[in-house]
């Protein structure tokens, strides 16, 4: 099924639109439990949403009526804004609103979009494919839903816009990826998306989607994860402007470009509409993403909700050592250039300058021993892939690629001082030559 882009006229409006995720961002990590049906950080989670939403809602005069109390303004208002939203109630319809979108619609849309996959035996979804396309539909028709109004753009971004009456012209983004890893779990990028689409549909319920201060988007990210392309952010580097147009010629293991894999869903992508995605900053009021923890921290805390105070920035690097190839059973070993064992040998020094950062560092007066401390403690590396060739068990490799990540806070990556990581990698690479 093609993946329909927006009208001239659709686009040219949409186009106009701004983004810049680094503007107001908040990011919270919300904690599954196996039991998510009665689990309270669920109802948490969803009074998190609303409390990023329910300022933006006018309280109607009976609404404000009802909250009168002798606490503080502030305490006042949030009390507003629970009775208002059907936030808090424990009988009658606005709890059963409650139990029946935030709860059960949303859970069951979860495992519905997890469901979309390319594989039988696995959850992968990756940009433009057929799942992709799939999934695409299912979230448009829950945005209808919604109240929102939709359209596909020229990166294959879903979204999903309320324009209330007499609001300002500075949007609420909120959204996530619709794109999976191979092998991902169902709330990975799905809760962000979802959970703003029920957000906003008990706001339509109860009558005051129109009445919200701002416009409020919702997107659905095409590409986040860039297991396609090995291109991460496809789909948000597109509408904050950063994309190099080059990146449309980028292909994946069949040969297939992102710029063809778009026109095989009818989405003709140009270079001019490229640069119209691009959403202008002054007309974006803020950035909020909710994404499951994919980690066991907050679960070893034992807290259901966190807040991110920094955002991850990844590095994926390809490193191809060279050796030389022979037979296994007639090179004697003190003849080999074997690579898969440099290989190997490099693996265990990534792992050592991820787990002693400190020993690899260099600040060259750019930065304090604070700076240095935050990227010991954040800083993760992984080698996720690695081939050989022939790769066959009689045959001493005569080149090795493997493909590793690295992982740090943002506004540390200049403290790693590339002459120090990289020297005694080429050390190892060249013993093996």
């Amino acid at each position: 099924m093609a993946v329909p882009h927006p009208s001239p006229s659709s686009s040219s409006s949409s186009s106009s639109r701004s983004h810049h995720f680094l503007s107001h961002v908040h990011h919270t990590s919300f904690h599954h439990h196996n039991h998510h049906h009665h689990h309270p950080s669920l109802v948490l989670f969803w009074c998190l949403v609303f409390s990023l939403l329910s300022p933006l809602a006018l309280s109607s005069s009976s609404s404000s009526s009802s909250s009168s109390s002798s606490s503080s303004s502030a305490s006042s208002s949030s009390s507003s804004s629970q009775i208002s939203l059907g936030i808090g109630e424990t009988e009658g319809t606005k709890h059963d609103l409650h139990q029946t979108i935030l709860r059960d619609e949303s859970v069951a849309r979860l495992h519905e979009l997890g469901q979309v996959s390319d594989a039988v035996a696995h959850l992968e979804r990756t940009f433009m494919s057929p799942a992709s396309v799939r999934a695409i539909d299912l979230l448009r028709g829950w945005m209808e839903d919604a109240g929102l109004s939709t359209w596909v753009d020229y990166m294959g971004n879903l979204h999903g816009r309320v324009e209330p009456k007499n609001g300002s012209s500075q949007a609420l983004l909120i959204g996530s990826h619709m794109d999976t890893v191979i092998d991902a779990g169902k709330y990975d990028g799905s809760l962000g998306i979802i959970s703003a689409i029920s957000a906003l549909k008990v706001l339509k319920v109860n009558g005051k989607l129109a009445e919200l201060k701002r416009p409020v988007e919702v997107i659905a990210f095409s590409d986040e994860e860039g297991v396609r392309f090995q291109c991460t952010f496809l789909g948000s580097a597109a509408l904050a402007g950063i994309m190099p147009v080059s990146r449309l010629e980028v292909t994946d293991k069949s040969g297939i470009s992102v710029q063809d894999a778009l026109k095989e869903n009818d989405i003709d992508i140009t270079v001019e509409n490229l640069m119209q995605l691009k959403y202008d900053p002054a007309s974006v009021w803020g950035y909020v993403e909710v994404h499951i923890e994919q980690g066991p921290v907050l679960e070893w805390v034992g807290y259901p909700l966190g807040v991110v105070k920094g955002i991850a920035g990844q590095t994926r690097l390809k490193v191809t050592v060279k050796g030389s190839q022979g037979h296994a059973g007639t090179v004697p070993m003190s003849m080999r250039q074997d690579p898969m064992t440099g290989a190997a040998e490099l693996i265990v020094l990534l792992e050592s300058v991820c787990k002693n950062p400190k020993d690899y560092l260099s600040c060259n007066g750019q930065c304090n021993e604070n700076t240095i401390e935050s990227l010991a403690n954040s800083l993760v590396c992984t080698v996720g892939e690695i081939s050989t060739w022939p790769s066959a068990s009689n045959v001493i490799p005569g080149q090795d690629a493997m493909l590793f990540s690295m992982t740090y806070q943002l506004g540390c990556t200049r403290y790693v001082t590339k002459d120090r990581f990289c020297a005694p990698l080429k050390e190892s690479t060249m013993r093996t030559q």
